[in-house]
C-alpha cells in the first residue's frame, strides 16, 4: 500500500470554523414565535432537534432548535410556553448549552434527568393548547406528551405547518445532494439480495410492507450514498418495502442522474416525497398492515395508515440489525481504511508532538492540519464529523465545536483532546486521543490512567453470545467509580460502513439496550473524565465483535473485541504503577501492532518517532 502526497488549500476543507450561534438572537426569535402562536390560537410549541426523519443528522434547512436557541450539539428539545420557556439537553452538552443559549430566554434542563414531559407537568396549565409538528415529532415521543399534557389538562394539538418556518427568515433551502450507486466491492452484497432478506423479515413479523424513514437504511438496502447532510453520505428519502417484490422509493428527482435513476428504477419504484402520505393513506384504505417503528417514524405517517382503516404493526425498523452486522467486505473494507487513516494519524501525531511544545498552534490549525494529513490518502471522501479540537478546558466539553471565535491557543504545559474520523469509500473511522503538551500533573496523568484501564476493560472483555453492550459498561467505568468519578455519555455507540458514525441499534451505555453484540457488529470504545474549566480525558478506538477463542473449562460460546484502530496512546500521560501485569501486557501488545501494522508506510523520520512513541513499558 503507498500512499502519495496531494497538497491540500484551505478551500477544501470539509470542517467550517465560521461561528454559527449568536446568544443574543435567542430572546427576539422566541418573541417572534410567541406572536405567531398566539395568532394560531397556541399556548406553546415544542421544537425537537429533529427532521422528518427522526435521525441524528439534520440539514440547515431543518435545523429549527438551532435556530431558535443559538443551540448546535447533536441531540436536544425546546418547549415554548406564552410565560417561559426551557431547552433540554443531555449530560455531553451541559457546559455547551450555558456558552450558546440564553439563559434568560431558556432555562437549562436535563434531557434525562428533567425531561420535557416534567416539565410540561410542571409549567402548562389546565385549557392550554400546546402545538407540535407531526412529521418531526416520532410517535413514541407524542404518546408520552399526550400523557403529560392530559395529565393538567392541556392538549396537544397537531399543528398543520410548522410555525418556526413562518419565522424563519432566510431559511436555507432544502438539500439537493447527488445520489451514487456504491459499489459492490465495498457493499458485498446486491441490493437485490438485500430486498428480498429484508422483505421475508417483514414477512415474518406478518406485515404486507415496512416503512422506511432512516435514510442510512435506504442507502444501505439500495446500494446507494448521497450528500445531504454534512460528513455522511445520506440521501434523504424515505421508502416502503414490501414483503414481496419492488420497494418504493421516495425522493427528491432533482437528486438522480438519468444513470443512477436507471439502474435505480431496476431495484424499486420512483417517486416524490410528497407522495408518501397519500400512499400510506391509500395502504390503509386498502386494509394493509405496516411495519412501523414508532421510535423513528414520525406521527403523522403512523396516522396516515391507522386512521384510514390500516393496521400499523409496531416494530424495529427490519434493516437495523442487518445493516449493523457487517458482511465480509464490509469488515475488510473497514481494516482497509484504518491502516490508511492510521498512517496518516500518526504523521499527525509525530507532527504534532514536535511543533505544540513550540507555541504558535491553535485548536483550529490543529484540526486543518490532520484533515490535511487524511486528505494526502487520496481516497478521503469527507470527515465523519465535525473535528472536536479541545485544548485546555474546552476538552470538558465531550461535544465542543471550535469556531473562529471560540479557537484556543494549544499552551504548553496542557493536555490536548482530539476525537475526529474520516469517511472512506470502504469504511467509516472515529477515534479520539489525548495529548500531552509539555509537563503534565500527576493528577492528570492519574486520571488519563484510570480511563485507559476502562478502555483496556472493553477492549478485552470476553462475554457469552447473547450479551448486550449495557451489561458491558460498567468494565468502562468501574475504576473511575472506585475513585468517585464516572464520565455522563455512552461507552460506545456503533458505526457504519461509509454511512454513519453513529449507528444503532447496538450500543455500550448505561442504559438498558436489548440488542445482544454480534459478530460483525462495530462498535467505539471510548470512555472518558471530565473536569469542567480544566480539562478533558477520552481514549476511544473502534471495536469489531468477533468469536473469542473457547476458555478452558468453560462451556458457553463466547464473544470478544478486535482493536480497528491504529493509532498509539500517549505513554507520558500513563502512570504505569497503576496498571496490572495484565493491562500493561495489552498495552505494549497494541502498541507492538500498531507498529507493525503502519510502520512499513511511514517515512524514516516518522517511523522513527513511532517506534519511541509504541515502545514497551513497565
Amino acid at each position: 500500500m503507498s500512499y502519495c502526497a496531494i497538497s491540500i488549500s484551505l478551500s477544501a476543507m470539509f470542517q467550517s470554523f465560521d461561528t454559527i450561534n449568536d446568544k443574543s438572537r435567542g430572546p427576539v426569535r422566541l418573541a417572534a414565535l410567541r406572536e405567531e402562536l398566539a395568532s394560531r390560537g397556541l399556548d406553546g410549541f415544542l421544537v425537537p432537534r429533529a427532521d422528518a426523519h427522526q435521525g441524528e443528522y439534520v440539514p440547515p434547512h431543518d435545523c429549527r432548535l438551532e435556530w431558535l436557541t443559538g443551540f448546535t450539539g447533536s441531540a436536544g428539545v425546546a418547549g415554548v410556553l406564552t410565560d417561559k420557556a426551557a431547552i433540554f439537553v443531555d449530560g455531553r452538552y451541559t457546559i455547551q448549552v450555558g456558552e450558546q443559549v440564553d439563559e434568560e430566554a431558556f432555562s437549562y434542563r436535563h434531557l434525562v434527568d428533567e425531561p420535557l414531559t416534567a416539565w410540561i407537568t410542571e409549567n402548562a396549565k389546565e385549557g392550554q393548547k400546546i402545538g407540535y409538528d407531526p412529521m418531526i415529532h416520532s410517535v413514541r415521543q407524542v404518546r408520552l406528551l399526550q400523557k403529560a399534557c392530559q395529565k393538567v389538562g392541556a392538549e396537544l394539538i397537531c399543528v398543520e405547518s410548522n410555525p418556526v418556518d413562518a419565522v424563519w427568515t432566510g431559511r436555507p433551502e432544502a438539500p439537493l445532494g447527488a445520489v451514487k450507486m456504491h459499489s459492490m466491492q465495498f457493499a458485498g452484497e446486491s441490493a437485490a439480495d438485500k430486498i428480498k432478506r429484508i422483505g421475508e423479515l417483514i414477512a415474518s413479523k406478518e406485515a404486507d410492507t415496512a416503512l422506511l424513514t432512516q435514510p442510512d437504511s435506504i442507502a444501505w438496502l439500495l446500494n446507494i450514498r448521497g450528500s445531504d447532510v454534512s460528513h455522511t453520505p445520506l440521501p434523504l428519502s424515505f421508502a416502503l418495502v414490501p414483503s414481496e417484490g419492488k420497494p418504493s422509493l421516495f425522493i427528491d428527482g432533482r437528486k438522480l442522474s438519468n444513470k443512477v435513476r436507471d439502474e435505480l428504477s431496476t431495484l424499486a419504484e420512483i417517486a416524490e416525497p410528497r407522495q408518501l402520505l397519500s400512499t400510506l393513506k391509500a395502504y390503509g384504505a386498502e386494509g394493509k398492515r405496516v411495519l412501523i417503528d414508532v421510535g423513528l417514524a414520525g406521527q403523522a405517517l403512523f396516522d396516515a395508515v391507522a386512521q384510514n382503516g390500516g393496521h400499523v404493526v409496531e416494530g424495529q425498523e427490519p434493516t437495523l440489525l442487518p445493516k449493523a452486522i457487517k458482511n465480509h467486505a464490509e469488515i475488510e473494507g473497514a481494516k482497509a481504511a484504518h491502516l490508511r487513516d492510521g498512517v496518516a494519524y500518526a504523521r499527525f501525531l509525530a507532527w504534532f508532538e514536535k511543533n505544540a511544545p513550540l507555541g504558535g498552534l491553535d485548536e483550529i490549525s490543529a484540526a486543518r492540519k490532520l484533515e490535511e494529513f487524511r486528505s494526502e490518502t487520496g481516497a478521503l471522501k469527507d470527515i465523519s464529523f465535525d473535528t472536536i479540537s479541545a485544548a485546555g478546558p474546552h476538552g470538558a466539553i465531550c461535544h465542543y465545536r471550535v469556531s473562529n471565535d471560540s479557537n484556543l491557543p494549544i499552551e504548553l504545559n496542557s493536555i490536548y483532546l482530539i476525537d475526529s474520523g474520516a469517511q472512506y469509500e470502504d469504511g467509516t473511522t472515529d477515534i479520539t486521543r489525548t495529548l500531552a503538551v509539555g509537563a503534565v500533573t500527576a493528577e492528570q496523568c492519574k486520571h488519563f490512567t484510570l480511563v485507559l484501564k476502562g478502555h483496556i476493560g472493553i477492549a478485552t472483555a470476553r462475554f457469552p453470545v447473547g450479551t448486550t453492550g449495557s451489561q458491558l459498561d460498567a468494565l468502562a467505568r468501574i475504576d473511575l467509580w472506585k475513585q468517585g468519578l464516572d464520565f455522563d455519555h455512552g461507552t460506545g455507540h456503533g458505526v457504519g460502513s461509509y454511512l454513519s458514525v453513529h449507528e444503532g441499534p447496538q450500543r455500550i451505555a448505561k442504559s438498558p439496550n436489548s440488542v445482544a453484540l454480534r459478530p460483525g457488529m462495530i462498535l467505539s470504545n471510548e470512555p472518558g473524565y471530565y473536569r469542567a474549566g480544566d480539562y478533558g480525558i477520552r481514549i476511544e478506538n473502534l471495536e469489531l465483535v468477533t468469536p473469542a477463542a473457547a476458555i478452558a473449562g468453560g462451556d458457553k460460546e463466547m464473544l470478544g473485541f478486535e482493536a480497528l484502530t491504529l493509532a498509539p496512546i500517549d505513554l507520558r500521560l500513563v502512570d504505569t504503577k497503576l496498571l496490572s501485569a495484565f493491562e500493561l501486557n495489552w498495552l505494549n501488545s497494541y502498541h507492538a501492532r500498531v507498529r507493525d501494522a503502519i510502520g512499513p508506510h511511514l517515512d524514516e523520520e516518522t517511523r522513527a518517532w513511532l517506534e519511541e512513541a509504541t515502545r514497551p513499558v513497565s
